[in-house]
Parts: structure tokens; C-alpha cells; sequence
């Protein structure tokens, strides 16, 4: 499953269970931002076990792009039986607060920086 345009792209890979993103995320609303919440669900619901989103190749995500990630750590926390797993760099300052916000909201949530 992808969405892809000129400016990002994010890939799930259901045999390796990874969700991967990159490039720019700088859409303007949740409407714009709902076919990627719906592909983060769709991956959580059909994995059973385990999760991860590489964040790594992410080079920006504005507030809109936040609050998606927001709501769909609130969705796999209410799953209660997927580990999600969350990989980034340890030197993009950004990247390093989005996901430790992250694992505020979903202790379980763990942390890969590189």
C-alpha cells in the first residue's frame, strides 16, 4: 500500500510490517491528511503483533502532520495488543520530540534512534 507524490511518499509493507515515510509532509488540514491516518490504521489493524513507522527519510511534518501521527497512536493505544515501534534519527532534533511526545501517549511505544 503507498501514497506517493512529488513531495513525499509513505509505504506500508505488510510482510515486514513497516511503514515507511519520506520526503515532505506539509499538507494543510486532517482532510488532507486522512488518506495517510487511514493507511496507518489499515496497517495497525492488520497487523497482530508488531509495527514499525520509519520516520528516518521524514524531512518535515508541520502541525497537521503531528496531530495525525497523534491520532493514530491514540487508535493502536485502544488496541492494546500491537507493539508499535517507532524509528528515527537521534540527531534530528524534530524527530526526536515528535516521538518521545509520541511514547507519552502510548508508553509501549518503542523508540529506535539511530
Amino acid at each position: 500500500m503507498e501514497i506517493k507524490t512529488d513531495d513525499y511518499a509513505v509505504t506500508y509493507d505488510p510482510e515486514t510490517a513497516i511503514v515507511v515515510c519520506k520526503g515532505s509532509l506539509l499538507l494543510s488540514s486532517a482532510e488532507e491528511y486522512a488518506p495517510i491516518l487511514d493507511l496507518l490504521t489499515t496497517a495497525a489493524d492488520e497487523q497482530s503483533t508488531k509495527l514499525t513507522v520509519d520516520v528516518k527519510e521524514l524531512e518535515f511534518l508541520n502541525s497537521s502532520g503531528i496531530n495525525t501521527f497523534t491520532k493514530f497512536v491514540v487508535k493502536v493505544r485502544k488496541k492494546q495488543t500491537l507493539q508499535l515501534e517507532a524509528v528515527g534519527y537521534g540527531s534530528i532534533p524534530w524527530q526526536v520530540r515528535l516521538l518521545k511526545n509520541l511514547q507519552r501517549l502510548l508508553p509501549t511505544l518503542a523508540l529506535k534512534l539511530e
